[in-house]
């Protein structure tokens, strides 16, 4: 019998409001184990490693520098500001160093490529979030359409819908600028989930509109404080996946209540309904023409929690095989939704320009490139 595997340690850059629901996947898990953390704030840093139990203590870095430059991290989990994803992971690659982090990759897909190119150039793992997409709810899904009980996939509908941030959180400027707005801020969940279900992407359409030039700051110390609407805020698009499926879309912060299911997935035989994408679980029920039916679970990680896609990304490197929450799925996912945008904008239907490979099913023999199987 050979000797157990030794832990990936992990160094964290960013203990903002994320970082508690991954320390709690953290300390579970026993393929990574967190060493080092830093965040410009020193006293986040510092409750963090106070958190850490005796047996294994958790070093405060001065700095991103000094964490990537640290004997004892192996990768680092980075959950910084969407603006800062890219400059981390740069930092941490050059220093050889495996990334994982937040959603979205990078700002743009300039910045995605050159995470991926120098990636490739280091041979190190880059992961990247939502890893919810690995838990039962759309992996029991997956495999109901792997194992056909849906017949051939034709079409899926994803709605997010609400009435904007602004009702609920006390800053909520960034979601209405430039890198903001729904496609981009929930986007992720969404499409990550239908490229698991049906493949990835090859061309969108669609359009967009910016209903109200400003929102109202409806709580906390600015309750009543008006500011500008920058970008878009209501969504709509038809995806073409590579095995022939259309997916219809919709984003919105402008829609004040609705009935609208999550994620819908229709085949020839049957329809499936799929639980929130930015959940890791919930009931996954079939329309075969008599009513709806709850499937029992059957793949997916249970129990899960985020940070379950770096652990899967720690048990790759063992065992030598791809890992999925990839970026390159996350590239192609920003891609999709950039494309989507500029779809919008200019009124035509546009390629998408980048692919991947379907992630493997937990639970499940790996599936390859385009329509489900």
């Amino acid at each position: 019998m050979g000797e157990p595997v030794k832990p990936l340690r992990i160094g964290i850059v960013g203990a903002g409001k994320i970082s508690g629901a991954y320390l709690r996947t953290l300390e579970r898990l026993t393929s990574v184990r967190l060493t080092a953390v830093t965040d410009l704030d020193q006293g986040r840093s510092e409750a963090v490693a106070h958190q850490a139990p005796a047996e294994h203590p958790v070093a405060v870095a001065p700095s991103v520098a000094a964490l990537v430059a640290r004997d004892d991290v192996d990768a680092v989990l980075n959950l910084t500001i969407p603006a800062a994803h890219a400059d981390v992971a740069l930092a941490a690659l050059g220093a050889g160093k495996h990334v994982y982090g937040e959603k979205p990759l990078a700002a743009n897909r300039k910045e995605a490529d050159a995470v991926l190119a120098v990636a490739r150039e280091a041979g190190r793992r880059v992961g990247c979030a939502p890893d919810t997409v690995l838990g039962t709810g759309t992996q029991t899904a997956r495999k109901a359409v792997d194992d056909g009980l849906i017949g051939r996939p034709v079409a899926a509908t994803a709605f997010m819908t609400s009435a904007g941030h602004e009702k609920w959180h006390p800053d909520p400027e960034f979601y209405y600028r430039p890198g903001g707005g729904p496609l981009l801020d929930m986007g992720p969940y969404y499409l990550s989930a239908l490229v698991h279900l049906l493949g990835p992407v090859v061309r969108v359409t669609g359009a967009s509109s910016r209903p109200r030039a400003e929102r109202t700051i409806g709580s906390g110390p600015r309750a009543g404080h008006t500011f500008p609407v920058e970008v878009d805020t209501h969504i709509t698009g038809v995806l073409e996946h590579a095995g022939g499926a259309l997916s219809t879309l919709v984003m919105s912060f402008d829609i004040r209540a609705a009935r609208l299911p999550r994620i819908e997935v229709h085949g020839t035989d049957a329809s499936l309904s799929v639980p929130d994408p930015n959940g890791f679980d919930g009931p996954v029920e079939i329309h075969r023409g008599d009513g709806w039916d709850t499937l029992p679970v059957s793949a997916g990680h249970r129990d899960a929690g985020r940070g379950v896609g770096l652990a899967d990304l720690a048990e790759a490197l063992s065992a030598g095989r791809p890992h999925r929450a990839s970026a390159e799925l996350a590239a192609h996912v920003l891609d999709i939704m950039l494309t989507l945008l500029d779809a919008a904008g200019q009124g035509r239907a546009l390629p998408v320009s980048s692919t991947c490979e379907r992630p493997a099913p937990v639970g499940g023999p790996p599936a390859g490139r385009g329509e489900a199987r």
